[in-house]
């Protein structure tokens, strides 16, 4: 049976790439709530009595999609798979809970990254809005400055990696997030990785972890 892994961060602390990395080189699936909510964010939730009737409209307005939304789409994808990465909950600790009802983990890495070295990562994220390529200004920028190396599409800065909304993103981490990273590390199970080392240095520590969980 595959490993149960649970990969913790703030947005932009490389949560995302170590993933892939990780299902890749251990044969898991990468479990990531957003991807899962992007791809129903035209979802009808009229009927579950909340504020907006899409999950579209809260990510619009930077706010978290519901709990009850989030549970059903992680309970899904965490019972189709055999081992998994997962990235991007539990984002508070009702979910953190309810995580621990569904499912048994293997390993919890929290991937920890200073504020500033988020904000940089994440106002300077570009996007392909045809073919979904992702590049960094800095740190990974395209061939032709503004056009996708994959299909030539004009590259697009997400309305959500704009420096305030970056800000409140973060705001909204710490608030909601950053005390399901004290929940583990009071259980004993957190293992913290310096998530401001290379890539690749970030990703030889993860997989020390994941082979001896």
């Amino acid at each position: 049976m595959g490993k149960h892994i649970l990969l913790l961060g703030a947005p932009g602390a490389g949560k995302g790439t170590q993933s892939k990395r990780l299902a890749a080189e251990f044969d898991l699936e990468h479990v990531t709530t957003g991807d899962a909510l992007r791809a129903n964010k035209d979802m009808d939730i009229s009927d579950m009595d909340f504020e907006y009737d899409t999950p579209r409209e809260y990510m619009d307005a930077g706010e978290l999609v519901p709990d009850d939304v989030v549970n059903e789409i992680v309970k899904t994808a965490l019972r189709e798979a055999d081992g998994y990465v997962l990235d991007g909950y539990p984002r508070n600790l009702d979910q953190a809970e309810y995580l621990t009802e569904i499912t048994d983990l293997d390993a919890v890495v929290y991937l920890d990254v200073s504020e500033d070295e988020l904000v940089d990562r994440l106002t300077g994220r570009r996007v392909c809005p045809d073919c979904g390529a992702n590049y960094h200004v800095e740190f990974a920028p395209p061939e032709e400055e503004g056009v996708c190396d994959e299909c030539g599409a004009e590259l697009i800065q997400r309305d959500d990696d704009t420096e305030e909304t970056v800000r409140e993103r973060l705001s909204v981490y710490r608030e909601n997030t950053e005390p399901v990273v004290e929940h583990y590390r009071e259980e004993g199970v957190l293992v913290e990785v310096e998530g401001e080392q290379t890539p690749d240095d970030v990703f030889e520590d993860v997989a020390a972890v994941v082979e001896d969980a």
